[in-house]
């Protein structure tokens, strides 16, 4: 009974399939966790193996096969994947309510630089800032670092610096905290996320499944070439 018992649990455990996902901070956080979770649940063998990757990291692992599918900004690189529509990714700026920033209905990143800034303590979405401020030859003036956006929330609400997160944050922070969101005007802080495959046919049932599940619509997939 006892090698029975062993047996029949190898083989339930060879019957689990993991499907490998690297998407970035925005649809880690924000979207995934309700999305994902529903689907999961649905399908109690098969495990989601979720890294938190930058966008164009996440591109070419779907590129190499490191990962069956990435969800990232369609601002990346992705020539040559197929992709489908996920969700609307609008990044904000964050300010105290009675901050002088918070008058303005949007501003330009070049023209909060010389500000105190509350950052996150790490991932995607926090590099992709700060590179983005590289680029104006500038290096924000972090006061401190946090793991998440109520945490960031707060610290704005305080007055003790300002932060860039996506609006859908923004929204929900602001429902419960005293802050105020700010339009970006930068092309790079409006983004759409989409999800990126080698090959929608080329993935498994399970693969397959889930991309159609956390699709934002259900369309045809585009495909990315070269020009030439």
């Amino acid at each position: 009974m006892a090698e029975m018992h062993t047996e029949l649990g190898v083989h339930a455990k060879a019957m689990r399939t993991a499907i490998r996902v690297a998407a970035n901070t925005a649809a880690v956080t924000e979207y995934l966790p309700v999305r994902l979770a529903a689907w999961m649940a649905e399908n109690p063998r098969i495990d989601v193996e979720l890294k938190e990757r930058q966008s164009n990291d996440i591109a070419r692992a779907v590129l190499r096969g490191f990962v069956e599918i990435g969800i990232l900004s369609d601002a990346a690189e992705t020539v040559g994947l197929e992709l489908v529509p996920f969700a609307k990714d609008q990044l904000v700026l964050i300010t105290a309510r009675h901050h002088p920033l918070a008058e303005h209905k949007c501003v330009s990143f070049s023209d909060v630089l010389q500000e105190q800034f509350v950052g996150l303590s790490a991932g995607a979405l926090q590099e992709h800032i700060e590179f983005q401020a590289t680029r104006l030859g500038a290096r924000l003036k972090i006061r401190t670092r946090l793991r998440t956006f109520e945490a960031i929330g707060n610290m704005v609400a305080a007055n003790v610096g300002i932060a860039i997160i996506p609006r859908t944050a923004a929204r929900r922070l602001g429902k419960t905290v005293p802050i105020a969101a700010v339009t970006l005007t930068d092309t790079w802080a409006g983004r759409n996320l989409v999800i990126a495959v080698q090959s929608l046919d080329g993935l498994t049932a399970s693969a397959r499944n889930l991309v159609h599940n956390l699709a934002l619509n259900i369309q045809p997939p585009t495909s990315r070439t070269a020009r030439g």
